[in-house]
């Protein structure tokens, strides 16, 4: 596990960028290809920005993502295929794009598991998930994407962050990768800026690894770097 700590969120997000690009060359130059799973959500705003301004052969990557409402168009201001539309799908020329929620999970698990993943950037939600993988999580199941429903701090979470008016609006069913596909990536990033992840961060860090705070498997996988901001690491700096 390696842990960055930026003074600000865009400069974590400058920091996580550059690594995910190192990691992508690295792929490249190895296997030809890279793909990658890409996350969503506030926390991933400055990432994705200094990502697309990277010097990346983006023609050779294949990207997938974590997950999406059951039943929302892509057109809905909370759809995750369409932030990611709109933040990287739209300024970078991919190889591929696999969107959850514009093919079947079978066919969907069937594409994500021909081949090794590379790169999974992988956010920590306030509620310690990751994905939509809400406490408890399971972290058994060999399915690569299931339905599953989202805890309330999770829909909270979504209203907080501005892409629903209430809770009553957020779905309650979304499908997610599950837990062990996300480890099974070569690498994973992870970039949490803001002070509402303080203490899931803290938990994630000094707490054992249980279903219950999700994030806590990450550490047992073998290439996790985990970037910070000042806000996000304030609990374990003791700065509170």
């Amino acid at each position: 596990m390696h842990i960055d700590i930026a003074d600000t969120p865009a400069e974590l997000g400058k920091r996580a960028a550059e690594k995910i690009a190192e990691l992508i060359g690295e792929a490249v130059k190895e296997n030809g290809e890279a793909r990658i799973i890409l996350s969503t959500g506030m926390s991933q705003f400055d990432t994705l920005a200094s990502l697309v301004k990277m010097d990346v052969e983006w023609n050779k990557v294949e990207m997938f993502h974590l997950d999406e409402y059951v039943g929302i168009s892509p057109k809905h201001p909370a759809s995750f295929r369409k932030y990611l539309t709109d933040r990287f799908v739209s300024k970078v020329s991919l190889k591929a794009v696999h969107f959850v929620g514009s093919e079947s999970i079978e066919a969907l698990s069937a594409e994500l598991e021909s081949r090794p993943v590379d790169i999974g950037v992988i956010g920590i939600g306030e509620n310690g998930h990751i994905a939509f993988n809400d406490p408890p999580a399971d972290f058994d199941t060999e399915s690569a994407y299931k339905i599953v429903t989202l805890d309330r701090k999770c829909r909270e979470q979504q209203v907080h962050e501005g892409w629903f008016a209430s809770v009553d609006e957020v779905p309650e069913k979304a499908i997610t990768m599950c837990v062990r596909r996300i480890m099974a990536s070569k690498h994973i990033v992870s970039a949490v800026p803001f002070r509402v992840k303080a203490e899931a961060v803290r938990n994630t860090i000094t707490e054992k690894v249980s279903p219950y705070i999700p994030a806590t498997i990450l550490k047992t996988h073998p290439d996790w770097s985990l970037f910070l901001d000042r806000d996000s690491a304030s609990l374990l700096l003791g700065m509170e």
